[in-house]
């Protein structure tokens, strides 16, 4: 099992680790969350030697987003809502363990209770409110 929370912190191979295994869990959630090809983009942000950079899942509906920033209080993973994939801004931040991206299908549940997206999913508290 790999340790999300190990720093990536100079240390490039946990780094190259790190975004490897967060890409291939977002191809992952994608599937699980049945989004339409062309509908979504899967960037990486490496970003400087001290901190772990950022993996990105932007839909046109929602804004996921997995890095480290969030170590000491165990959160890792930003969910939020958006209005396309020029939105970085969007809807409230939520939060949710690194640990979730061992657990596709909690995740997914997550995403679709905070976003409203993929399969089976609810309105989303920023749709509702729409």
């Amino acid at each position: 099992m790999f340790d999300w929370n190990r720093s990536c912190s100079y240390d490039e191979q946990q780094k190259r680790r790190f975004h490897t295994r967060a890409r291939s869990r977002l191809k992952k959630l994608v599937a699980e969350l049945a989004l339409p090809s062309g509908s979504f983009d899967l960037r990486s942000n490496r970003a400087g030697i001290a901190v772990s950079g950022e993996i990105t899942l932007h839909h046109d509906r929602a804004y996921i987003q997995v890095g480290q920033f969030g170590l000491s209080s165990g959160h890792g993973i930003l969910i939020r809502t958006c209005k396309g994939r020029k939105d970085y801004t969007g809807g409230a931040n939520h939060f949710v363990a690194l640990g979730m991206l061992d657990d596709i299908l909690a995740l997914a549940a997550a995403v679709r209770a905070i976003t409203g997206i993929g399969r089976g999913a609810a309105p989303s508290a920023d749709r509702r409110a729409a």
